[in-house]
């Protein structure tokens, strides 16, 4: 089954910044992007469910900075 990934407003303008910023982070996220399409629960950026989050809600590692949130639906 392959997810249906959504991206927000504030999250375009962060993801374009590093397209020009830098791109090896960009790199990183895109891979995580295409990862999470396939398997949101495993894969690379140590997928783990937020402790507050009702199981649906995830993060993923991109740097030791930043992270994707993201619900499966």
């Amino acid at each position: 089954m392959r997810y249906r990934v959504v991206i927000s407003n504030r999250a375009d303008k962060v993801i374009r910044k590093w397209m020009k910023s830098n791109p090896q982070l960009f790199k990183k996220y895109q891979e995580i992007l295409y990862e999470l399409a396939d398997h949101p629960r495993t894969g690379i950026g140590h997928p783990e469910p937020l402790k507050n989050g009702d199981g649906i809600t995830y993060s993923r590692r991109i740097s030791a900075h930043d992270r994707i949130i993201y619900n499966i639906y």
